[in-house]
């Protein structure tokens, strides 16, 4: 089971990026927290992150044939990047949307997510205990699937 895991613009500075906010953890020990779960629920992850959109479609699709589910936190892409979603939706597999703050409690405008009604399940509020959650989630799904 080989499960991506994609995240988005400036989630490459959590633990220095408004603490108060995303928390301490870097995204480099969430992605090595990320690994160990995984193994132990016999699954794979590939971890991606860019400040670019592009690259970051271009990801998904080099990698979707391999790629069983996605775990992705779009960063600011979630509230308006159509071309991001498209691609997403493009996968044709599950994805779980992860967002470390509670999105629905800050700005209005982060209130929207282009991204949710393609996903199986949302994430919002846990920090990084949020990717945790998906991955946990996801697995089950798959499993289920393929039951």
């Amino acid at each position: 089971m080989r499960i991506l895991v994609v995240n988005g613009p400036n989630l490459n500075t959590l633990g220095a990026r408004q603490p108060d906010v995303y928390g301490a953890t870097s995204l480099k020990e969430i992605e090595e927290r990320l690994t160990l779960r995984a193994h132990d629920l016999e699954a794979a992850i590939v971890c991606f992150q860019s400040n670019s959109e592009g690259e970051i479609i271009d990801f998904l699709q080099n990698q979707v044939a391999e790629a069983e589910g996605i775990i992705i936190n779009p960063g600011a892409l979630t509230h308006y990047s159509v071309a991001l979603r498209d691609a997403l939706s493009g996968t044709r597999l599950p994805i779980i949307e992860v967002h470390i703050s509670n999105i629905y409690a800050r700005e209005e405008f982060r209130h929207h997510s282009v991204i949710a009604d393609i996903a199986v399940g949302q994430v919002s509020g846990l920090g990084w205990r949020g990717y945790m959650a998906a991955l946990e989630a996801i697995v089950a799904i798959l499993k289920e699937d393929t039951a």
